[in-house]
C-alpha cells in the first residue's frame, strides 16, 4: 500500500523545516556569522531548534509511513501526525528564546517521543497480528 495520509503531514513538516532554516539563514546574514554560532546564544538556539527538528522528524515520519503501509487505523495515524506537528512547533517556540520556556521544550520533546514510541509499538504489534 502506498501511503497517502503521512505524505500530507510530511509536506506540512517540510514547510516548518524550511521556515526554521530561513530563520537560521536570516540570523546568519544579520549577525554576519558564516559558520557555527559566533558565540551568539540566540544563534545557537536557532541552530539547535533546526537541528533537533532534523534529527527527530524524519524518523518519526518513517515510522508513521510504515504504520500506514501496515494499514493501521487511519484515525490513529492522523492523531499521531497532528501530535508530531504540534510537538515540533511547541518545541521550537519553547527553545528559541535565550530565556527558554522549559515546559514547552519538555512538552515538545515528550510528545515527539510519545508519537515515536506509539508508532514503534504499533509496528511491532502489526507484525504479530
Amino acid at each position: 500500500m502506498i501511503p497517502i495520509i503521512v505524505p500530507t503531514y510530511a509536506a506540512i513538516l517540510v514547510l516548518i523545516f524550511v521556515f526554521l532554516s530561513v530563520r537560521v539563514i536570516q540570523m546568519r546574514a544579520s549577525a554576519r556569522i558564516g559558520l557555527g554560532t559566533g558565540n551568539d546564544p540566540a544563534m545557537e538556539r536557532r541552530i539547535r531548534v533546526h537541528g533537533n527538528f532534523a534529527e527527530y522528524v524524519p524518523l518519526a515520519l518513517l515510522l508513521l509511513a510504515f504504520m500506514e503501509m501496515q494499514q493501521h487505523s487511519r484515525y490513529l495515524i492522523h492523531i499521531l501526525c497532528i501530535l508530531l506537528i504540534v510537538a515540533r512547533v511547541v518545541h521550537a517556540i519553547g527553545v528559541t528564546p535565550v530565556k527558554e520556556n522549559f515546559q514547552m521544550r519538555v512538552g515538545g520533546v515528550l510528545t515527539t517521543f510519545a508519537v515515536m514510541v506509539v508508532a514503534a509499538i504499533a509496528l511491532l504489534v502489526g507484525l504479530i497480528r
